[in-house]
């Protein structure tokens, strides 16, 4: 009679498997291909329309104090600004300081928040821990999901820039001293930052659950907090010090955040 043998299920056996069904749930999903196509069309968007109302002047009715439309002088200022410049300058809080690259952090919250939390609301959890009862491998799946969707929407607002800062015509000179050795480290360091946010939008959306709204509102507060942090963090004169940082940031949190994750699934209720 012939001997029937099972394969164990070791933990990387488990990991390889939760991470195959995740990524192929979220390429499946239309959300992941919905975000990275914003994060593309938001920058030509934003440089066509303020290259356009570049010089507009709009006058306030009470005071009649009038402000001047301000736009890009480059398309890297979409992108970044330069650490050190104007330093004793207090940080302006323009239109060309807020409508950046910065905003897709808080498009990277938005998909980890919706994702996790439509496996809350489908039951797809409760039946996943009920054959699976280590947690590990879900955070870890999770964790990777949201750093590549991340990593994608930085990478197609690169894309975005350039297209809108040649549909514009805005120059593409550097200045500053800034070379392109340094926007490389910035492109790095950008992508390479999305590993410390992620596991922060991770903890306190398996915290909310289903409850999207509370995920999303906890992960915009948090983002705010950090969003003034991210340009020093990621400046257009970055060097290999800047991604390096990056990595051992983003090493440190998903570690950290990462374990909080698992204790918050352990502790808690699953629906």
């Amino acid at each position: 009679m012939q001997k029937i043998t099972f394969e164990k299920q070791t933990f990387w056996n488990k990991l390889k498997s939760m991470i195959a069904v995740d990524f192929k749930r979220a390429f499946t999903m239309p959300l992941i291909y919905i975000m990275i196509g914003a994060s593309l069309i938001a920058p030509i968007l934003i440089l066509v329309m303020v290259t356009m109302m570049e010089g507009s002047v709009s006058v306030n009715p009470q005071t009649g104090v009038e402000t001047v439309m301000e736009g890009f002088d480059n398309v890297w200022q979409i992108i970044g600004t330069v650490s050190g410049a104007s330093a004793n300058a207090a940080p302006a809080m323009d239109m060309t300081a807020m409508c950046n690259i910065n905003l897709v952090y808080f498009a990277i919250a938005v998909f980890v928040c919706l994702f996790v939390s439509d496996d809350f609301k489908s039951g797809y959890s409760k039946n996943l821990f009920t054959v699976r009862s280590c947690k590990t491998d879900y955070v870890i799946s999770k964790t990777l999901i949201g750093m590549v969707c991340g990593a994608g929407m930085i990478v197609a607002f690169f894309i975005g820039a350039f297209l809108g800062g040649a549909i514009s015509g805005l120059s593409f000179n550097t200045g500053d001293g800034v070379n392109s050795s340094n926007l490389l480290f910035c492109f790095f360091a950008k992508v390479l930052l999305v590993s410390v946010f992620v596991p922060i939008y991770l903890a306190l959306s398996v915290a909310a659950k289903q409850r999207t709204w509370l995920s999303l509102v906890c992960s915009f507060g948090v983002g705010s907090f950090l969003f003034m942090m991210i340009p020093l963090i990621t400046p257009l004169n970055a060097t290999i010090l800047n991604p390096v940082l990056c990595v051992v940031g983003g090493t440190a949190f998903s570690l950290g955040l990462g374990y909080v994750s698992k204790i918050i699934l352990n502790k808690t209720s699953l629906v």
